[in-house]
């Protein structure tokens, strides 16, 4: 069997799980490849796509090339168009031609992490912060038919404004709404953090008060390191149901995975990764 090979790109791309996540991955689908790190400036993107990257069979992009990367791609799949960005590309050799194939795997992995869960994906969902990830829930969300309530900064609040007039716009008059995060105090079904706050090495730090976390009936965390952040801690106290973003990130790889080599994974394969992912962090 042939080796595949395999990378993440970003800048700077730090100490990232991605390559301990897909050897896992690989091993278990019998698939004999390894996966590298690519520091990857966004001037040199387009050239390094065509050189470097296209003698792999794919790769991952995270921040920032998750919009540049969409436009060099040959073929887009419908997950580009949703969220606008693409974090996973695929060579496609045939002879002695290349083609790149794009998709985001994003949303499918919060949909299963949540799903594994047994959190449901209804009624209405609020999301502290619409940066990059923010709005890949915000999109997912307003798909499954949700409500949205977007939180942001005072100082930010105008971009989101116009996010959520294009969500309005995509899936119909009043799907979201926007609110400066302090002021917000109302109820959810499903609370979502999509902000860094939160993060190791800030463990005390908290997103919203408690009052909006008493008032909502799930709690996600895109942040998976520590594995039990504030706003999990504070959700689980209470009995609120609550989870951290690492199942998620393993899903994501587990997409990619499947996406390039049309593996297969049970809940159970990657609830295993994610466990051995906080004991890989644990010693960093």
């Amino acid at each position: 069997m042939n080796k595949k090979h395999y990378g993440v790109i970003g800048h700077p791309i730090g100490h990232t799980l991605s390559p301990f996540i897909h050897t896992k991955l690989m091993k278990l689908s019998g698939i004999n490849g390894d996966y590298s790190v690519f520091d990857i400036a966004p001037e040199d993107l387009s050239t390094q796509f065509s050189t470097t990257l296209a003698q792999l069979d794919g790769f991952n992009a995270t921040i920032p090339h998750k919009q540049a990367v969409m436009k060099l791609a040959d073929e887009l799949d419908e997950t580009a168009a949703l969220y606008g960005s693409v974090n996973t590309i695929a060579f496609v050799k045939n002879g002695g031609s290349v083609t790149s194939k794009g998709c985001t795997t994003d949303g499918i992995g919060f949909v299963n992490a949540i799903a594994d869960a047994g959190i449901m994906l209804n009624g209405t969902v609020t999301i502290i912060g619409c940066g990059g990830v923010g709005r890949v829930f915000a999109n997912t969300c307003a798909k499954a038919g949700c409500t949205l309530n977007l939180l942001e900064c005072e100082s930010a609040v105008e971009n989101t404004r116009i996010f959520a007039d294009s969500i309005n716009e995509r899936f119909g008059s009043g799907t979201a709404r926007v609110f400066v995060t302090e002021d917000f105090s109302g109820d959810s079904d499903l609370l979502i953090n999509a902000t860094p706050i939160g993060m190791y090495p800030n463990c005390d730090a908290c997103a919203v008060g408690d009052n909006v976390i008493s008032r909502s009936k799930a709690v996600f965390d895109a942040v998976y390191n520590p594995s039990e952040t504030l706003i999990v801690k504070k959700a689980r106290a209470a009995g609120i149901p609550a989870l951290t973003g690492m199942t998620m990130l393993v899903y994501q790889a587990a997409a990619a995975q499947t996406f390039w080599n049309g593996s297969r994974y049970n809940a159970e394969d990657i609830a295993q990764i994610a466990k051995e992912c906080f004991e890989e962090l644990a010693k960093r």
